[in-house]
């Protein structure tokens, strides 16, 4: 990636058309989800929302895999697919804005008390 694409964002508009074009070759139930999911992930996004392309390519890869194998999407996701999301994003560590300033408050506080 270089400076330009960094930059605009070209190379994730180019990763996001990938994704949406595997997600059109799902069954309409998968296609549905993953438009579930894209919603409830952004709110764990970056400033840039780059930390999230290798979270919705490993779940756009789930969603490919099960729909093959022919289960259904709430075998695999189950019924709260929000809660699947804030789990998912939990786990690869996907640090939101508000965290880290959640993380700055919280140190500026501990500075001002002498902690």
């Amino acid at each position: 990636m270089n400076f330009w694409e960094k930059v605009t964002g070209s190379d994730m508009t180019k990763e996001m058309k990938t994704f949406e074009s595997r997600a059109k070759k799902l069954p309409a139930d998968y296609q549905a989800a993953w438009e579930q999911i894209k919603t409830n992930l952004w709110p764990h996004s970056d400033f840039t929302g780059r930390n999230l392309m290798p979270i919705l390519d490993d779940v756009l890869g789930l969603l490919e895999e099960t729909a093959t194998d022919g289960q259904s999407v709430q075998e695999v996701l189950g019924d709260d697919i929000k809660g699947f999301c804030s789990a998912l994003a939990g786990e690869e560590g996907a640090k939101s804005f508000r965290d880290k300033w959640r993380r700055q408050l919280n140190n500026a506080i501990a500075r001002k008390l002498g902690k």
